[in-house]
């Protein structure tokens, strides 16, 4: 059966469930999904959401870390917690007859994290270490400072692990007060499926979700790509240059002419090779092992997105080929092979990116979440394989705003 939307309510809070039965295998899953809850929600104490998901992996304070690990480990029972930039994730995962148990461990989790110092401690370690070991990660550096530049003075505007006088600063009821903020019912979202009925998956969820406070809901901010083209570089002992690059993209993720910033993207550089950023820049020049590019599309954020790795002496001739490659691509559109191309692979590929029941439930989450109707997908396939070459080429010339491309370095220059 396909993925539906139901609704539970928890104390009088009446929270979305998307379900899906699926017997293939004696499994169940289940994810908790908090909105506005991820790093675009954490510039007061940047880094804050990845901490608060780091230290609920060190389990309940009545076990402790290790007690609490044995027993997901004698179940066999996945239980993991995540940020993003809009959401935090708290996700169980185990064989159908254990996974009353796990339940009843994400139950404990959310009622008792450990909340004391010695944890807190070792969470402040290892992500002061973790950022220590990224001042030599040149692909991390070059997309940090990218983000930085392109959404300067924005919610967006600092790096999701924090930084190391954030983090520093950072006490223990200050993560506390994070999770208790925002792990609540108003900002809650349940993802379940598996070898279960609809009523189970609900009784389920319910019991999950029964520590939870209400809380409050909070609007989840659009942040806007700066439209003046900028550039930053940043002068490190590398032996080629890594150049990231990003443009202003005006699609919300519930424009109904997405599908066509998917495959127009996927024909300038997200299609790999055959796209025109490969066929430019590496095929035809051999400026880079690699370049590409993609439509960045979320609900707080879209841009046109992509990097690629040259040679020191070449990183001038890539950045100007870059800029001409999409020049050339908004003034002169796509050509019919190109689009009959990408038309094959998109709906040759489609059925790959739902084989599993993680993968469709993803799926369907993601069209309830970004406003675009269950069913969606199916929907868009159909609209990509109508798509004519002047629609298409119409909309490309339509969004020349991808010219204007900021750009972030790191070399040796």
């Amino acid at each position: 059966m396909s993925a539906t939307v139901e609704k539970i309510d928890v104390k009088g809070v009446e929270i979305p469930l998307i379900f899906e039965k699926d017997a293939t295998l004696p499994i169940a899953s289940m994810q908790l999904i908090f909105q506005t809850s991820g790093s675009i929600d954490d510039a007061q104490h940047p880094g804050i959401a990845s901490f608060s998901a780091s230290l609920l992996g060190e389990g309940t304070k009545a076990l402790g870390s290790v007690g609490f690990a044995q027993k997901l480990e004698e179940n066999a029972i996945h239980l993991s917690t995540h940020s993003g930039t809009e959401t935090f994730v708290v996700e169980l995962e185990s064989l159908k007859e254990q996974f009353g148990k796990g339940v009843g461990l994400m139950t404990d989790l959310l009622k008792d994290p450990n909340f004391s110092q010695s944890a807190f401690d070792k969470v402040k370690l290892l992500k002061l270490s973790r950022i220590k070991q990224k001042e030599n990660d040149f692909d991390y550096i070059a997309s940090l400072n990218l983000k930085l530049l392109v959404y300067k003075d924005t919610p967006l505007g600092h790096p999701s692990m924090g930084t190391k006088a954030s983090l520093e600063a950072l006490k223990l009821h200050d993560v506390e007060g994070y999770i208790r903020a925002h792990l609540v019912l108003r900002r809650a979202i349940v993802v379940i499926g598996g070898d279960m009925s609809v009523e189970e998956a609900k009784q389920f969820a319910a019991e999950a979700l029964k520590p939870l406070a209400e809380g409050k809901a909070e609007p989840l901010p659009f942040v806007k790509h700066i439209e003046k083209p900028q550039q930053v570089v940043a002068k490190k002992d590398t032996k080629q240059a890594y150049v990231y690059f990003s443009a202003p993209l005006h699609v919300k993720a519930d424009d109904k002419d997405r599908y066509k910033a998917k495959v127009a993207a996927f024909i300038l550089g997200a299609g790999g090779f055959g796209s025109r950023m490969m066929e430019e820049i590496r095929v035809k020049r051999g400026l880079a092992y690699s370049a590409y590019c993609r439509a960045n599309i979320n609900k707080s954020h879209t841009s046109l997105k992509g990097y690629l790795q040259t040679k020191l002496e070449s990183q001038d001739e890539a950045l100007k080929l870059v800029k001409e490659v999409v020049a050339d691509f908004v003034k002169k559109g796509v050509t019919q092979e190109e689009l009959d191309q990408a038309k094959r692979f998109i709906s040759g590929s489609e059925p790959l990116r739902n084989e599993v029941l993680s993968q469709r439930l993803n799926r369907t989450f993601m069209e309830y979440y970004q406003g675009l109707g269950i069913g969606y997908h199916e929907k868009e396939l159909a609209l990509i394989e109508k798509l004519t070459l002047k629609e298409l080429n119409d909309f490309i010339a339509s969004h020349d705003e991808i010219n204007r491309l900021s750009f972030s370095i790191v070399t040796r220059q």
